[in-house]
């Protein structure tokens, strides 16, 4: 097998995941990922369609992320890893679909608009 090459997106952040056969290292921006990403919820969104497909410990997972922030940046990482399994092996989707790990997700920060304070906020109104 040769290398399988994705990318995934969650809000500004994009994630291009190389999955190719090894022993399970998951390395991003050429640091181990549990080094990268300090907290536990952050390694369950990176491993989650990894354990989900039961292919923990078969592929290397190479990660090059930017943009976003640390959330946004780890969902984008598991949606690509999601997507790169899916294309290895299709008759794990429907798995990976229930938990809606091959979905993307659309929300976006909405734009400021002009006349306002935030995208939403106005300037406070005077009335005298």
């Amino acid at each position: 097998m040769e290398v399988i090459n994705k990318s995934g997106r969650r809000k500004t952040a994009i994630a291009r995941v190389f999955l190719s056969k090894g022993k399970g290292a998951i390395t991003i921006n050429g640091k181990d990922f549990k080094s990268f990403f300090s907290t536990p919820v952050l390694h369950y969104y990176v491993e989650q369609s990894l354990d989900v497909a039961k292919v923990r410990n078969d592929y290397d997972v190479t990660v090059n992320v930017r943009g976003g922030g640390i959330t946004g940046q780890a969902q984008a990482i598991r949606l690509a890893i999601a997507k790169a399994i899916v294309e290895i092996d299709p008759s794990v989707k429907p798995a990976l679909r229930a938990e809606g790990l091959v979905t993307r997700d659309p929300r976006m920060v909405e734009r400021k608009k002009f006349g306002q304070k935030k995208a939403r906020r106005r300037f406070q109104f005077s009335k005298r």
